[in-house]
Formats: structure tokens, sequence, C-alpha cells
């Protein structure tokens, strides 16, 4: 009888890309995939660790998948798995922690796995496909537990990359998302000791995915606004059929006095200088962010320089994040903690804000021509379909008898209910 396999992700693409490869490489020596009322016999749980809820939550998986499957080896790995390995095992059912991402190969090795993958080939039940470029982050920011849990700075080789997106374009996929922990730290690993017209850059791996043949597209996912360089924009602009005109920058606070309590690198103007750079040099491209709302001593006035950063910039969605203090970061020691109930006004009030800036943008692009990822059928109307832009604009597709995951170009057309509706 074939083995069965469940596996269960918390947290970023990075931990969705690593699941997807051990999932790959297991089903590739004969594991089949449990169904939801199936028991299995090994389950893999990815852990997330970025707030006291997402460790919570890491726990309630790994015991709900011991009810569900008392008999299955359940080997937890992820960002918790690293944080606190015999918290994680001391969980009911958990035969193994993996603490190091890095040690994947041999764990697959030990499930008897000889050909070990160097990347993955889909996307279980996603239509985009995700490529994990680097891992690691050297920052120290005030409120990220991340570094510690992924201290380990490391990029993978230029060329096992682009057979990667080669190998996912051949498999039918149309847009492959870059990610990685400090994506804009791509290729400083391989740098020391080089002069500086030898550096590998993220720019230099754009340029390079760009000119693989095919119907696709490349995205960037979260970026530092000062790693998109000029090369990068560059990339971006004569490359344009191929790269989205969407970045996702982290903004954080729009107040400096935050900033420098949150130990970021840069100041606000620096970050706007960067997104006006990027909007003069590319047709009306979508800019995304995140921002922490009641950060420790934030002020009414760093709140509302904030609003006006993010105004400026004309944001065309915000990640908000309530400040939850992180037990074992600087800021969950600080001093002037913000109530919960500023807290919400503040997220509230900002969310508003995102709504007409959001408004106003998808509002910009009618009549321009949007190549268009389709995903589903529209939920009020399964007569229609709806799928992302490359502008990161959700469009409702007035034709039927599309097809999940095929890119098509459409003129957009009025805005409803948060979407642009092709013309």
């Amino acid at each position: 009888m074939t083995a069965k396999l469940k596996t269960h992700t918390l947290g970023c693409k990075v931990n969705q890309y690593e699941t997807q490869y051990i999932r790959e490489a297991l089903m590739g020596i004969g594991y089949g995939e449990a169904d939801r009322s199936q028991p299995a016999d090994l389950c893999l749980v990815n852990t997330c660790t970025v707030t006291a809820e997402g460790d919570s939550k890491s726990r309630q998986i790994i015991r709900r998948m011991h009810r569900q499957n008392p008999d299955a080896r359940i080997v937890v790995m992820g960002c918790y798995a690293t944080r606190a390995p015999q918290e994680v095992a001391e969980l009911p059912g958990v035969a193994e922690v993996v603490t190091n991402k890095r040690e994947l190969p041999d764990l697959l090795g030990r499930f008897g796995v000889v050909d070990i993958p160097n990347g993955i080939s889909g996307m279980s039940n996603r239509h985009r496909a995700w490529v994990k470029v680097q891992d690691g982050c050297l920052l120290r920011c005030s409120y990220c537990i991340i570094p510690a849990v992924r201290p380990d700075m490391y990029s993978r080789p230029m060329a096992e990359v682009l057979e990667e997106v080669q190998r996912l374009v051949d498999r039918g996929y149309r847009e492959v998302v870059l990610t990685g922990i400090h994506l804009g730290h791509y290729g400083v690993d391989f740098n020391r000791g080089k002069s500086k017209s030898d550096w590998v850059r993220l720019s230099r791996l754009v340029r390079n995915i760009c000119d693989i043949p095919g119907d696709f597209r490349v995205r960037l996912s979260s970026i530092e606004a000062t790693e998109v360089t000029a090369d990068l924009i560059d990339v971006m602009a004569e490359s344009s059929d191929k790269v989205c005109a969407h970045l996702h920058v982290c903004l954080q606070s729009g107040s400096d006095s935050v900033l420098r309590r949150m130990r970021r690198r840069w100041s606000v103007q620096h970050i706007v200088d960067r997104c006006e750079l990027v909007k003069e040099r590319l047709d009306r491209p979508a800019l995304t962010t995140d921002l922490i709302v009641g950060f420790p001593g934030e002020t009414a006035e760093d709140f509302q320089q904030t609003c006006e950063v993010v105004r400026t910039v004309g944001f065309s969605k915000v990640h908000i994040f309530p400040f939850s203090a992180r037990r074992g970061t600087p800021a969950a020691e600080m001093p002037d903690q913000i109530t919960r109930r500023q807290k919400s006004d503040r997220s509230r009030r900002l969310a508003e804000l995102e709504f007409e800036l959001r408004n106003a943008y998808f509002q910009s692009l009618n009549g321009t021509e949007l190549d268009v990822l389709v995903e589903s059928q529209l939920a009020a109307d399964s007569s229609r379909w709806v799928g992302t832009s490359c502008r990161y604009a959700p469009v409702v597709l007035n034709e039927g008898g599309r097809t999940p995951g095929e890119l098509v170009s459409v003129k957009a057309g009025n805005v409803l209910d948060q979407m642009i509706c092709a013309v």
C-alpha cells in the first residue's frame, strides 16, 4: 500500500516553497497525497514564529494532525521549530524536529530519497509558482525575530534558479514569483572578495530570467526600497513585457523617529525618493507596502506622518499590522507601549486611507492594457472569472470559458467592489 502524506504550512512564501520541495521529493519515491478524511503515515508541519500567534497556531496544527492521524510520524520544521525545538519536540506525535532548513537534503535522505532535487516543478493548488532564490537575514530590526532563526544568509546559484524557472515555464506556469527572506540581498554572499564589476546582483538574475523563452512573467516579492537599485529599475523598464510593474517595498513607518527605534537603516525621504524614481521610470507601477501601527512610542504626530507618506507615494495596497510584542526582541521591552484601542483606531484610519488610494490607483488604469493571470471563477457569478493583473490589481473577466493559469490581455474598465472590470 502506498504511504500517505499530509502537509500544512504556516507563514511566508519561502515556507510554502520549502514545503513543496519536500512534498515533491517524497512523492517522487512513492508517497501519495492523503485525502482530508484519510489518515496519513507521515505529516509535515512547516511552522511560523513571526508572532506569538504564529507559535500558537503551529502548536494547534501539530496537535490536530496528531488527533486526526494518531499513527502518523510528524515532522516539524520552520521558524518556530528552530526557535523552540525542545518545546516542539514535546508536542504529541512529533517524531522529528528540523531546526535548520539547510538540513532538508539530509532529511530527504533519511526518508529514502536518493536523487535530491535542486528545486521544484510546480506549486500544489496554485496557478503561480514561488521560486526561492535566497535565505537568511543580517538585519537586526528591533521588532523582528526572524534574524535569530534564519541567521545564515545564502543565495542559490544562478544556474540552478534559471533551470528551475525554465522547468516551471515548461510545466505551464505563466507567473513565477521570486522570493527570499531578504530578497534584495540576493548575491551578497557570492560577492565577497570580488571586484564590484563582477558582483552578482538581483538585477542580473532578473535580466537572465527575462532571457528564458516562453510566455510567462516574473514578479518580485517583498523588497527593501533602498535595494530597488537603478540597475533593477532598468531591467524592469527594458523588460516590461516580462517583469510585472509591481514592487512591494517595506516601509513599516512614515516617521523617522519610529524608524530609528525600529532600527531600520534608512530615512523616510530615502524611501519616498526611491518610490518616486520607480514611478518616473515605469508605466503606472503598483507600489504596495507593509506598515506596523502602534509601535512603542508612536505618537499621534508619528502616525499622521505615516498617513502623509502613504498618500504621497500613493500605495495601492497596504498590509496593516498592529504592533504585536514579540518575546525575545528589543521592541517587546520598550517603554511607551501603545494601547490596543489606539492601535485599533489607527489601523482603521489607515485602512480607510488605503481604500481611497486603492480605488484611485485602479481608476487610473482605466483604458490600460493589462496582462491578467486567470485564477478562479467569480464567487458571485460562476460564469465570469477573476484574475490578478501584472499591476497586482484583481480583474473581473467578462468572457466565460477561461482556463485557470492562462495569461490573457484585457483592457481595464471601471472599478467595482475593489476590482477592475475588463472591458
